[in-house]
């Protein structure tokens, strides 16, 4: 029975080697715990535990409290070990070591260049893009190849959108590790309007844009991405709300004008469910709009986020949403193929991943 038999249900065993994408991930909140000790004793910085399974803990403590602000507290210490060329380069390398190990075939990491004030925008981009080749070379001789991209940040509660655009728009030219733009931290009250003339930059350059939409006011700041450009939306969780269960309609769902115009145009959802219950956005796991969602013929994917604040990894996350909706192989398929199609590398390398990894092991006789 192949792979992507309808009459397959997955295993854990089998969704951990299952080739995954991966499309929302940040550097700064998928360090090693064991790299934040040591890179932090080098520095003199001190931090809230001692061993790493402590820190791994004390993370994901801040991690539930359904608070996003307090969620974002946490990256202090993470940060605080990323301000020189050589600790990113090396932070960049282990993320893709690490997800390369757990099956990722595909990942996109993104990070703020101006968050990494010991050294220029430009510098902390060029450490990330080396950190990132080093990892896939690294992960190619352990047997686990991976294409790995970076998108930058511009952070939403500062004003310097409109130099971090420019910047990807400068270096991306002769760095092609560099695929898109996005907005990222605080959303309440900082709405991607704020930063009008930024996006407006990116629109005019042909730059690749996903906007962070996952806070209050819900719709209105999804539509406010849209407008301004964005191409796939960060989260996106909240469009639940513009969608009511309801048997009789197309795909099992009663659609608002919003969710209508994603369904119809495909943006993309790049969903984070761990992070999106820890942040209060939705209950559970098992009430998260992937499901329904992925049912109707949205575009949806499954993401970290952040895994060392989380506490998760691409196939624990996977599992849990096959686990919640009990998803046949196709549908886990589907999601995969999702992200694939949506990212941002060049068409070129998305067809051959798609082509030659992703439906070849959907389509190979199952050894699980």
């Amino acid at each position: 029975m192949a792979q992507g038999d309808a009459g397959l249900t997955p295993a854990a065993d089998a969704l951990r080697a299952a080739p995954k994408a991966l499309l929302h991930d940040h550097l700064d909140g998928g360090l090693r715990p064991a790299t934040v000790l040591e890179l932090a004793d080098e520095i003199g910085w001190s931090l809230p535990a001692t061993s790493a399974v402590d820190l791994q803990a004390w993370f994901t403590r801040g991690a539930e409290t359904k608070d996003l602000l307090q969620y974002l507290a946490t990256f202090e210490h993470t940060l605080a070990v990323m301000q020189t060329s050589e600790h990113v380069e090396r932070v960049a390398a282990e993320a893709v070591v690490d997800l390369a190990a757990d099956g990722v075939v595909y990942a996109e990491i993104r990070f703020a260049p101006e968050l990494h004030v010991g050294m220029t925008p430009q510098a902390a981009i060029e450490a990330v893009a080396a950190g990132l080749r080093r990892g896939e070379q690294e992960a190619a001789d352990a047997g686990h190849p991976i294409s790995a991209w970076v998108v930058c940040c511009a952070m939403r509660t500062a004003d310097r959108s409109l130099e971090i655009v420019r910047l990807v728009e400068s270096v991306r030219h002769d760095e092609p590790k560099v695929v898109a733009f996005d907005l990222a931290g605080a959303e309440t009250g900082f709405p991607p309007s704020r930063h009008a003339a930024a996006l407006a930059f990116a629109r005019r350059h042909h730059l690749n844009v996903t906007i962070h939409a996952s806070e209050p006011p819900d719709l209105e700041l999804i539509d406010d991405a849209l407008v301004h450009g964005a191409h796939r939306i960060g989260h996106g969780v909240r469009l639940g709300r513009d969608a009511t269960p309801d048997p009789d309609a197309p795909g099992g769902l009663r659609l608002g004008p919003l969710a209508r115009y994603v369904l119809d145009r495909q943006v993309h959802l790049e969903l984070a469910p761990t992070c999106n219950v820890q942040i209060g956005a939705v209950g559970s796991i098992a009430e998260h709009p992937i499901g329904p969602f992925l049912r109707a013929g949205f575009s949806v994917g499954v993401n970290t986020d952040n895994r060392l604040m989380s506490g998760v990894l691409p196939s624990s996350e996977l599992i849990a949403v096959t686990d919640a909706f009990d998803l046949s192989w196709p549908e886990v398929e589907r999601l995969i193929t999702n992200a694939i199609t949506a990212g941002f590398a060049p068409f070129e390398e998305r067809r051959r991943l798609l082509d030659h990894v992703i439906r070849p092991w959907f389509e190979a006789p199952t050894g699980f």
